[in-house]
């Protein structure tokens, strides 16, 4: 019998907190996109998040622009810094880093290859 009157004091307590939730979680998303729109950001934008820069790239797989930037030297640094950050090993690893990397390496093959890309497009040019 002191199971009703202690699930009636539960339940008055977790409907108001329910409903306090309830109204608060809207208000507080039109208000994030309100403060994103006076920045000048678009709801999308806001809500995604920037792609990275080669800039950063390169500094994240140590590399240097002025070098002579190729395929190779990419690999090895890509190699080094996932042997590194293994999460496998002994609790050193990060995930994260990991995913740093591969996404720094992504982005720089793929400017190797609109680079590439571009020479061939040259090359052909002056032939027509």
């Amino acid at each position: 019998m002191a199971v009703g009157p202690l699930a009636r004091i539960i339940a008055q307590v977790i409907v108001p907190a329910i409903a306090v939730l309830v109204r608060a979680l809207p208000a507080a998303y039109a208000q994030a996109l309100g403060n994103a729109k006076k920045g000048g950001v678009t709801a999308a934008q806001a809500v995604t998040r920037k792609a990275m820069s080669k800039e950063e790239a390169l500094q994240i797989l140590n590399l240097h622009q002025e070098e002579k930037l190729t395929a190779e030297a990419i690999q090895k640094q890509f190699e080094k810094y996932m042997s590194a950050n293994e999460v496998k090993r002994g609790g050193g690893g990060s995930f994260y880093l990991q995913s740093k990397v591969y996404r720094a390496k992504e982005l720089l093959d793929e400017f190797i290859d609109e680079k590439k890309e571009e020479q061939q497009t040259k090359a052909k040019s002056p032939e027509q």
